[in-house]
């Protein structure tokens, strides 16, 4: 499958973004869906991951309550709306199929990313 993130920019504090990830190839519908981030300097981090139907879904700690991760199986698209952004989201935003997983060796496709800045 393979994956095109898009929606990032440059957000003052307190915004909002939705990011999309785009999937082609094989069937959508098979995979997890899961949204990483990547500070300059830093380890992936974990942001949300949602399951094959969408029923279920689980987020980071340091976005719980603001992020909010859901899926269109019929558009092959996975959405990851950010609500009440902080500076420390500032990050490059991947997004990732395979199996419902909170680890990044747990993946085997990943999009290009997309870069959200968030200013102060």
């Amino acid at each position: 499958v393979q994956l095109q993130a898009s929606g990032g920019g440059l957000v003052q504090a307190g915004g909002s973004l939705r990011l999309s990830c785009a999937a082609s190839g094989r069937t959508f519908s098979s995979y997890a869906m899961g949204w990483f981030r990547q500070a300059p300097g830093k380890e992936r981090e974990f942001v949300a991951v949602i399951s094959r139907s969408g029923g279920m879904t689980y987020y980071g700690d340091s976005v719980k309550g603001r992020f909010t991760i859901s899926r269109d199986n019929a558009k092959n698209t996975v959405y990851l709306l950010m609500n009440s952004l902080k500076p420390e989201d500032t990050a490059v935003y991947y997004c990732a199929a395979d199996v419902m997983a909170k680890t990044t060796s747990r993946y085997e496709y990943w999009g290009q990313g997309t870069l959200v800045t968030v200013s102060s």
